[in-house]
């Protein structure tokens, strides 16, 4: 059951982005064993080298961690690791570029927040 992956961002860096989703979502929790490199490239149809690079990145990040003859496991902490490292890719990413955006097309703060506030209704423009 291949994934689709975003053709524009290397795979690895989605891999990476989805073990992370996982820990977020409570998939796995705290020192919990995740899914080995030869079994997410076999349920993804992937090279398990893109794998291990993909694992490589979250071990640098102190995400998980490898345990000799185990596997590979959460990290403490992890969780709130990821947030902080995505709350400020959110903000850098989407805010400040929505913000910069709504400048050019003469919104204030105000029209911005109350798009905001439609869309989470459910309401459309």
């Amino acid at each position: 059951m291949p994934i689709p992956f975003d053709e524009s961002r290397p795979i690895f860096q989605q891999i990476a982005e989805r073990v992370e989703d996982d820990i977020l979502n409570d998939t796995y929790a705290e020192e919990d064993q995740i899914i080995s490199t030869t079994q997410f490239s076999r349920m993804f149809q992937i090279n398990p080298a893109t794998v291990v690079k993909g694992f490589a990145l979250l071990v640098n990040e102190d995400i998980i961690y490898k345990k000799r003859g185990l596997g590979m496991y959460v990290a403490a902490g992890a969780k709130e690791k990821i947030m902080g490292k995505r709350r400020e890719r959110f903000y850098s990413d989407l805010v400040v570029r929505l913000l910069e955006e709504a400048e050019k097309l003469g919104l204030t703060t105000e029209d911005v927040i109350e798009m905001i506030k439609r869309e989470k209704r459910g309401e459309r423009a």
